[in-house]
């Protein structure tokens, strides 16, 4: 007979992430209104069906391990489920609308997974979504047209927005390119790049500015689905990550210098205490799903 695995307490799921969130054991007793001790056993507790290191202390605050960060992910999906079924037991199944926005790389590749799974934990929240680019998203934001957009993170805009990770910029292009013989040939690299103000398109500019590599925009286009359309026809090479990335192109690799990587952050709106929830959960899907591709 095969063991029957150890069940996760959700009470000492529930310390675990307040503490994280809060920073400390002290508030977080406070937030749950236990004692700092109570927290901390719990803590102790969740620790010990794990088996692992979960927390450890960064001066006065609290810091996740690598198997932290690993159970804290399961641990708030297992307590909104959790707390998603008691208010249906009650009839208190979240309500209202929330409007969110991203950028173009993430609405083909991640919006439908996102979407799909916070519809099926709250049906009876209507969701208002908007692909743009990151200026039109920064503006919907500062206008208070979206409640949370996903966007690359923008130079010199402090918003305080919630850092998502940090994507590699990649030289994408169609395989028969050759931009080998290009180069050797001191001709100007083909760049085929969305319409200014852009943060790749001035990303690849000063990177070939840099490496002293000739270039020519020889496409623009207001929309990254003309972006792909005319790399995948073999106009040009453009810059941008793997996130989206139609299959049958090609990265160019070490035959351009590197241009580094680029931000993603999870801008907020004015706030809306109606549907903090909601924002919460997407906030952590956006999270889930950025991980498996970067």
């Amino acid at each position: 007979m095969n063991k029957i695995p150890s069940t996760l307490d959700l009470d000492a799921l529930r310390s675990f992430v307040t503490g994280i969130e809060c920073g400390s054991f002290a508030q977080a007793a406070s937030r749950l209104c236990r004692s700092t001790s109570a927290v901390s056993a719990q803590l102790k507790k969740l620790e010990q069906q794990c088996g692992v290191e979960l927390v450890v202390r960064n001066g006065r605050h609290l810091a996740l391990t690598h198997n932290g960060e690993i159970i804290m992910g399961y641990a708030r999906r297992l307590l909104a489920l959790n707390d998603e079924a008691l208010l249906a037991l009650n009839g208190k199944l979240m309500q209202g609308e929330i409007r969110i926005g991203m950028q173009e790389d993430f609405g083909e590749s991640l919006m439908p997974g996102i979407l799909g799974e916070f519809k099926r934990h709250h049906p009876g929240m209507r969701i208002l979504a908007r692909v743009d680019r990151n200026r039109g998203l920064l503006n919907a934001i500062y206008d208070n047209e979206l409640d949370m957009a996903l966007l690359w993170q923008p130079e010199h805009v402090q918003r305080g927005g919630k850092p998502m990770g940090q994507c590699k910029l990649e030289w994408i292009m169609h395989p028969k390119l050759d931009i080998t013989t290009l180069l050797a040939q001191g001709l100007p690299l083909p760049l085929v790049m969305l319409e200014s103000p852009c943060l790749m398109r001035s990303r690849a500019i000063e990177c070939l500015d840099r490496a002293n590599i000739p270039w020519q925009v020889v496409f623009v286009s207001q929309s990254l689905s003309g972006i792909w359309a005319a790399v995948k026809a073999g106009l040009g090479i453009t810059l941008r990550t793997r996130i989206g990335m139609p299959g049958n192109l090609h990265v160019a690799g070490a035959v351009l210098p590197s241009p580094g990587n680029l931000g993603i952050t999870l801008e907020q709106g004015v706030g809306n205490d109606a549907i903090h929830g909601a924002q919460l959960m997407l906030g952590q899907l956006m999270e889930d799903a950025l991980s498996k591709v970067m």
